[in-house]
């Protein structure tokens, strides 16, 4: 691919990040948007760069919910931005879960970098204009193995792993301040 085609990319994290976090969240009538993230995805639209969200569904691995719970929330989703009048580009989900799949690592699940890289290949990333946004420490080293730079943001579990992070780590208060903040 031409590198005047490359795009930069903005991947988020799901829960916590997006939406308010809840455990094993799929049901559409249980999602919440966190102040401001409509809004974060707008300006990321028109300023050019990819949504894709990247999201570790251990739910599926616990039996809790189905591949196809997981596919339905994010097509309901997808409804409910465009009505808003924003776009995410793709969903990656990785259903895997160590304790519960023990036959194997799953290089998709965050930390490791498989879901972005499967993107990346797909959507031809800018890694050098690229992003990482979520609200878990196994988010922000996801976006460093992927080699994009990286924000937490203080939602969801952010306000626990935030002790845990490098005073050189981006930190912001929601997605919004991150997409302003650091992004634009």
């Amino acid at each position: 691919m031409s590198l005047c085609k490359l795009r930069p990319a903005v991947f988020l994290d799901r829960d916590g990040t997006l939406n308010i976090e809840k455990d094993y969240l799929y049901r559409f009538d249980e999602w919440e948007w966190i102040d401001g993230s409509v809004e974060a995805i707008k300006m990321l639209n028109k300023n050019g760069f990819l949504t894709i969200v990247v999201s570790n569904q251990a739910g599926i691995a616990r039996d809790k919910y189905k591949a196809e719970d997981v596919e339905r929330l994010h097509s309901l989703v997808e409804i409910d931005l465009q009505k808003k009048g924003a776009v995410i580009d793709d969903f990656y989900y990785c259903p895997y879960h160590p304790d519960f799949n023990t036959s194997q690592e799953c290089w998709s699940r965050k930390p490791n970098p498989g879901m972005l890289a499967m993107a990346i290949e797909k959507w031809g990333i800018d890694l050098g204009r690229s992003w990482m946004i979520g609200d878990k420490l196994i988010d922000v080293q996801a976006g460093m193995n992927a080699g994009v730079d990286t924000v937490l943001v203080l939602t969801g579990y952010g306000s626990c792993d935030v002790k845990y992070t490098e005073d050189k780590q981006n930190i912001a208060t929601n997605l919004l301040h991150a997409v302003t903040e650091f992004v634009l």
